[in-house]
């Protein structure tokens, strides 16, 4: 049941309620317990509940809701992965032609429900109204940093600038870089693919082989699409994968938190 409700194992879920009540400062009510709190936010972002399945009232749901939300968001810095770089004895195959690589970044649209008047600016290149995120991630595919909020209609290296300028922002010390795809710039600190070359895994896979330094480059920089990864296993929070009732402010912080659990049952 707490698989089916909570998405996550009976003692996982009993160790975040902990986590939520030590670090996130989450305090139980007069008619709420911690465990009632966190089970019915997780059934909420994993199912897409309505009211009645809940047995509260609409206040109270709401209410809960964002305390939970907000003593998520204060767990950031426990549940964040810290980059750690590739070690030059690495015997990881996908990643040990990349010394000092401190994971891989990329973008991803969320469906958002915004105003008539917003939508142009959160229309993306398909016609979706999203938010567009960008995620940081390590090799085994945990999240380092997650800047949520961005219009559907930005660019990623304009968000990439964003999240650089920013105090708690992407930091790259100087010999490291992070692994990225073409739509960003390759420069100090990051590594995009050659343009013009082949580097999109469907044609690796029908038997091509590389027969130039450029598209043997491209060929072991696939090891980027663990962000994909991390973003597909995400998507499986249900209020990610379609818009949802919230307004769109809400809907931006609840992507974070979402991140955070990634990072969360994977550790446990």
């Amino acid at each position: 049941q707490c698989m089916e409700i909570c998405l996550m194992h009976r003692n996982t879920f009993y160790k975040s309620c902990s986590l939520l009540t030590t670090h996130g400062k989450l305090r139980e009510t007069r008619n709420m317990s911690v465990h009632e709190m966190v089970a019915t936010f997780l059934y909420i972002i994993g199912h897409r509940v309505v009211k009645r399945q809940l047995m509260r009232s609409k206040e109270t749901i709401s209410r809960q809701f964002h305390k939970v939300l907000n003593a998520m968001l204060r767990l950031q810095d426990i549940l964040l992965r810290k980059p750690e770089p590739i070690q030059e004895n690495s015997i990881d195959d996908r990643w040990k032609w990349f010394k000092n690589c401190l994971g891989a970044l990329h973008g991803t649209y969320i469906p958002v429900n915004v105003s008539v008047v917003d939508r142009p600016r959160y229309r993306t290149r398909k016609g979706q109204i999203a938010t567009n995120v960008l995620g940081v991630c390590t090799s085994d595919m945990q999240f380092i940093y997650v800047l949520p909020g961005w219009e559907g209609s930005a660019q990623d290296t304009r968000i990439l600038r964003d999240a650089i300028s920013r105090r708690n922002g992407v930091k790259v010390p100087q010999g490291y870089s992070y692994l990225c795809d073409a739509g960003y710039t390759n420069g100090e600190g990051f590594l995009a693919p050659y343009k013009g070359q082949r580097y999109h895994l469907n044609e690796w896979r029908q038997g091509y082989l590389p027969t130039t330094p450029r598209e043997l480059f491209n060929m072991k920089l696939s090891a980027r699409n663990v962000i994909e990864r991390c973003f597909g296993i995400l998507k499986m929070w249900a209020i990610l994968r379609s818009k949802s009732y919230f307004p769109v402010k809400t809907q931006c912080r609840i992507i974070s938190p979402c991140c955070l659990l990634h990072n969360y049952i994977r550790r446990e």
